[in-house]
């Protein structure tokens, strides 16, 4: 997983270095606060993925979406974890129900339960 995670930020950051500069490894890791060399490392799937807290603002840096990029580092946002949390067995019930669903499937399910017709 780590080296999946690694992959998807250097695709991501090289593809943004190329029209700005501002995404050399040195740069986005002082904006994000990490040792340039840990995030070399990561990138290269020799470190595990840094902690939630850091994930997001790599993300934000890099206009990813969060929860993506916390999935791919096996993680799950701290909000999204809490929900879960409150009721596991049924959170669990719902989500290996939803395993199999279409995108279009699960998107109408939450529009229905938005406009409370459950």
């Amino acid at each position: 997983m780590a080296n999946e995670f690694g992959e998807y930020v250097r695709d991501k950051r090289e593809r943004l270095r190329k029209t700005d500069p501002a995404f050399s490894i040195r740069r986005l890791a002082d904006r994000i606060n990490l040792e340039p060399s840990y995030l070399s490392k990561i990138e290269r799937g020799l470190e595990a993925p840094p902690s939630c807290k850091k994930i997001v603002l790599l993300a934000e840096e890099l206009g990813e979406d969060s929860d993506v990029m916390l999935a791919l580092a096996g993680k799950v946002s701290a909000d999204l974890l809490e929900v879960i949390r409150r009721r596991p067995a049924l959170f669990g019930i719902i989500l290996r129900e939803l395993r199999d669903l279409s995108d279009y499937a699960i998107l109408r399910l939450v529009s229905e339960a938005r406009d409370g017709k459950w």
